[in-house]
């Protein structure tokens, strides 16, 4: 089975929701006949037994449901403040299915209308929405004048997905659209090489390419920490939350309590917390999502001499959204092997099956996602569990470091 989460944000880029994208067994390429009731229990049974916080955190959950689901007890499963149901738009409407919805509605529920492409005057299913949800590939915004405000004088929330790019969701917000869904917030709007991080990502580089010496020195690791207050800080502020009792004098001290793989991953999540600040959060929760989700794929592959590498591809994989650079330029002046470099930047490599399948697997391309893990011989439960796994590992790192998301 096949679990992914996609970012549903609101109007100031905080994270709204998820909607969860899944697929049932290796048969089910669709969300179709028995593949779509098989794979919305497993959905449904998975987020009930460990707990709807370890998929979607403190936000919204949105699940599709066709009409065979919706009538069935097990939405009830997950509390309605938590839980959107999106009705799948080649549900057939009858009178069953409107008192279905009804009783939902009555017990707190929220109804969204999946993929909209009714006329909004006459479906009956309509009055009854909290959430119109429309597929900008399919229905572009110019083509959505009239609907649009006939659906804010009557009070609906209007979400747009498969937004690909910054220019399109300003203009869906301009509209009046307040829910956005789509890999637009993860894209750089270039602005060239120089920008007001480049000193941030030199000091990093420096960090960086002291700790990839075949003897890295904690004391020249020290000396550039110490020389900026903050991040001597929250590096410390990390430490303390792992030395318990143990009282920490020194940043030398500190480091070394830490040891060196420990030290790179802190160095390589802090810099991406610090060129990421004036991003959505959810970008910086992304890149951590990917760093584990790769390492994780690397050891199921068999591949562990090349973890460190995979974890960091992941790790970087947002470095040019962050910076308002193409990937080239933002990974220009740091050094880091040239296998991440090779995915990265030419998206060719030792690497790239690894990245390909991370990207297909938080898409929900699992046509893709499944022949990529046939050809690398991977158990599609493992990846499933190490999936959560990851989720779970990075919301950990961001409340540690005191980010609210």
């Amino acid at each position: 089975m096949f679990i992914a989460r996609q970012p549903i944000f609101g109007r100031n880029m905080e994270v709204f929701g998820y909607e969860l994208l899944f697929r049932g067994d290796s048969s089910s390429k669709t969300f179709d006949g028995t593949s779509s009731v098989h794979a919305t229990a497993s959905v449904l049974g998975g987020l009930f037994e460990s707990g709807i916080d370890e998929i979607v955190d403190d936000k919204r959950a949105f699940i599709n449901f066709d009409a065979d689901f919706l009538q069935s007890d097990l939405p009830e499963l997950i509390e309605s403040n938590r839980l959107i149901i999106e009705v799948l738009e080649d549900v057939e409407v009858d009178d069953t299915l409107i008192e279905r919805i009804k009783y939902l509605k009555s017990k707190g529920y929220r109804i969204a209308l999946d993929d909209f492409v009714e006329h909004y005057d006459t479906y009956p299913l309509v009055p009854f929405a909290d959430i119109i949800k429309y597929d900008l590939m399919a229905t572009p915004l110019g083509t959505l004048t009239r609907a649009v405000d006939q659906a804010l004088l009557e009070g609906k929330i209007l979400l747009a997905e498969k937004i690909e790019t910054i220019e399109v969701y300003n203009e869906a917000k301009a509209m009046g659209f307040s829910l956005f869904q789509g890999y637009f917030f993860s894209k750089p709007a270039i602005i060239g090489k120089a920008n007001h991080k480049a000193t941030t990502k030199a000091q990093y580089g420096r960090l960086i390419n002291e700790l990839k010496k075949p003897e890295p020195s904690y004391q020249v690791l020290a000396e550039i920490i110490e020389k900026d207050v903050n991040l001597a800080y929250r590096l410390m502020r990390v430490i303390s939350s792992r030395s318990g009792d143990d009282l920490i004098y020194s940043i030398k001290r500190a480091l070394t309590y830490l040891g060196l793989k420990e030290i790179e991953r802190w160095i390589n999540i802090l810099m991406i917390q610090d060129l990421g600040e004036n991003k959505p959060k959810e970008l910086m929760t992304l890149s951590l999502v990917r760093t584990k989700f790769s390492e994780a794929i690397a050891m199921i592959c068999g591949l562990k001499k090349i973890k460190h590498e995979a974890s960091m591809m992941g790790l970087f994989s947002t470095i040019d959204a962050m910076l308002d650079q193409t990937m080239a330029d933002a990974l220009s002046d740091v050094s880091l092997p040239q296998s991440i470099k090779d995915s990265l930047i030419a998206n060719e490599g030792v690497l790239m099956p690894i990245f390909r399948l991370v990207i297909a697997y938080e898409k929900g391309d699992w046509e893709l996602a499944a022949t990529l893990t046939d050809s690398m011989k991977i158990d599609e439960a493992k990846l499933y569990d190490a999936y959560l796994e990851a989720v779970k590992w990075a919301r950990e790192m961001v409340q540690m470091m005191y980010i609210k998301a």
